[in-house]
Parts: structure tokens; sequence; C-alpha cells
């Protein structure tokens, strides 16, 4: 039975965050949005440290909102996932990826044994030797962690796909400009640069919204619901309190010194001009005066996603679909679009 409507579920460190799609001829239309918030240590660094509390959290997701479907995609981060474009054997389907832990054996810094590997072609090779495409590797047993705490909860998980891949799809503007797309998590930092679509650079930073609010909380001597609270509200705008901007903007630094070097990696391997134009996304991505404050620093043009652009296009979404969905919501809209 073809599936008809399809959750994109996106399990961060505080909160796991849920989209329902309806899929169709005349496009997909989001009919749901849901968001519950986790126990503390229970994800860390894009890993289920604990599988009940996962699977409450995914039944309450469930209970607050109207989901039609059971059928899902899961989104998994990781630190040791990679993405990489490279050239494979042309085989069939089902051939490449019964040969593909042999092609990739000696080019991933994981053991292929314990490893999800997944191959996405970025051309039609027609009868060619070799294919290019995108070499998708991660962790197995995380995965599966992650995939039995949340059919637990009753749902039934179609497919694993990468958190950074959904960001691509949700959020990408596709034109003749070199993009960069940041999603600002709560402990980690998702970046993706591409060409119209093609990821060039797809990393990971071990750093987020977490370790902002840990400096304010420090410096200030106050509580860490209070640091979060004024971190939220006053961020880098300095006219609306010095002292927080002032720490928010120190304790930043590092997150865009590391940002800034991606871009020079880039610059400096000679395929691709400069990035010209930085997207950002993810609960971290609202923080007061960021996109301000990262165009000062890296010279671009910084805007905020809009995750419900690309189905504002559609006939079906503009009479069924929700309008608007929070920034937070990007990689779980580009779950689901992953299957439209």
């Amino acid at each position: 039975m073809a599936v008809t409507s399809l959750i994109g579920l996106d399990i961060g460190s505080t909160s796991i965050r849920a989209v329902e799609a309806g899929l169709g001829r005349e496009g997909p239309a989001v009919t749901n949005y849901a968001e519950v918030l986790l126990p503390p240590g229970a994800v860390q660094s894009g890993v289920v440290q604990d599988p009940k509390a996962v699977t409450l959290a995914v039944r309450q997701l469930r209970t607050a909102a109207p989901f039609k479907s059971k059928q899902t995609v899961l989104g998994v981060t990781n630190m040791q996932a990679v993405v990489r474009e490279m050239a494979v054997a042309n085989l069939p389907p089902k051939d490449l990826r019964a040969s593909l832990p042999f092609q990739v054996r000696d080019l991933l810094p994981l053991p292929v044994e314990r490893s999800v590997l997944d191959f996405l072609p970025l051309e039609d090779p027609g009868h060619a030797e070799t294919v290019r495409g995108l070499l998708v590797a991660a962790p197995k047993e995380p995965i599966l962690a992650a995939v039995d705490a949340v059919e637990r909860a009753g749902l039934t998980v179609l497919r694993v796909d990468l958190s950074s891949l959904a960001l691509l799809r949700a959020a990408a503007r596709l034109d003749d400009q070199v993009e960069a797309i940041v999603d600002v998590g709560t402990q980690m930092t998702t970046v993706v640069v591409h060409a119209d679509g093609v990821p060039l650079i797809v990393r990971t930073i071990p750093r987020g919204g977490a370790e902002i609010t840990a400096a304010l909380a420090t410096r200030l001597g106050v509580p860490l619901p209070e640091a979060e609270a004024l971190k939220c509200r006053i961020g880098l705008w300095a006219e609306n309190g010095p002292e927080v901007a002032d720490t928010v903007r120190e304790a930043i630094r590092p997150l865009f010194n590391e940002i800034r070097g991606s871009f020079a990696y880039l610059s400096t391997s000679g395929r691709h001009s400069q990035v010209a134009r930085l997207i950002l996304a993810g609960g971290g991505g609202q923080l007061p005066g960021l996109p301000d404050t990262l165009a000062g620093q890296l010279d671009l043009q910084v805007e905020h996603a809009d995750p419900m652009s690309r189905l504002r296009r559609t006939r079906r979404a503009r009479h069924d679909g929700m309008e608007a969905l929070p920034l937070a919501a990007t990689v779980s809209l580009g779950l689901t679009l992953g299957a439209a």
C-alpha cells in the first residue's frame, strides 16, 4: 500500500520535533507539527543515552498533535558521520548496495562492519564504468538504538536519513551561488555548504547554544534557566544588556571561527568560489542579533531559513497545508521532503 502521509522525526539534545506531511501527485502538504522536551542527558551529541525517556517523549509527541500516520523517516546526527563525494562502480542498485562496503572500506575513518552505508548518485552515468555521487556513512549502533526507541513508541521507521541532508533539502536556495546552511543546535552545529543543491562540505561542529548559556551563567552568577532566558531575550543586542551581549559575543566566537575555517577550506580547495550567502536554521539560529553579527564577521549575506518556501509553490500545500513552521522544524520538514 502506498504511503499517503509521513512523519519526519528529528531527535535533538533537548527536544524531539515532528512534522507530518501528506504526500500526493500534487506535492506534499504539511498537516501537523509538534515538539516535546527531553529530560537533560537523554540524548547527548546525537546519541540516545536514555532510550526509555526518548520512547516516552515520542509517545507524548503523538498525543500532542493528531498525527494520522505511523510511517516515519528518522533523522540522525553523529559526530562520526561521513558525507563524501566520490565515484564508484556503475552497478544496478542492488549490486551497488552489496558491493559498497568493499569499494569504500579503505576510505572511511570507521569500520564498515559497524557502519550504515548509502550512496546517492549525482548523475545519470548511462553506460559509463563509474557513477559520481555522495557516499554517506554513519555508526550503526547509535542508529539502531534510536530506531528501537522510536518504534517502541508505536511508530514505524521506514528509513533513516542524515539530518544534514534533510537540512539541505528543506533550506537550500537553488541558484548559481555557493550557499552555506548553518543549523545551530543545543550541543552541535551543522554546516552544509552546497552549489545548486550538491553538497561541497558537510560538517558537524561540537558547539552550540548550551555553551553560550553556560558561559552566561558563570559570568553573571545566575542559574542556567535564567541564563537561557537572558540569552534568548538579549542575545547579541548590546543596547538591551551590554554585559549579557558581551558575554554571548565572547562565548560564540569559537563557533564563528569554526564556521570561518570551513569556508576557508572550501576557498583553498580550488573547486569552487567563496560562499556568497549563509542561511540560518535551528533553534539557536533565532539568537537575537546573530544574523547581523555573522554578516559582519564573515562578510556575507545572512538570512533565516524559510522551511515552507518550497511547499508554498504547490497547489496542494496552498489549500491543505499549514502556512508556517518554526525555524527549529527545518530538519523535520526536510526528512519528509525526501520521500515526496
